[in-house]
């Protein structure tokens, strides 16, 4: 997504909105292994909410995850 920063004198300048991600390791108790994820904030809230092993198959349902 872009868009305009814009100065106090009200002068606007092109500027990329970024996704807030983080690359988070997370632990997968039924194949004992763990494993690194770049998740968004959304992503991560999602996983606290649902788990990681229901959040991982939401994903593949929905075509985030390959």
């Amino acid at each position: 997504m872009h868009g305009n920063s814009v100065s106090h004198s009200n002068k606007k300048t092109k500027r990329v909105f970024k996704p807030n991600l983080f690359v988070k390791k997370f632990y997968l108790a039924e194949e004992n292994v763990w494993i690194n994820l770049k998740v968004s904030a959304a992503g991560l809230r999602t996983i606290t909410k649902l788990g990681i092993e229901k959040a991982l198959i939401k994903a593949v349902d929905n075509g985030k995850l390959f």
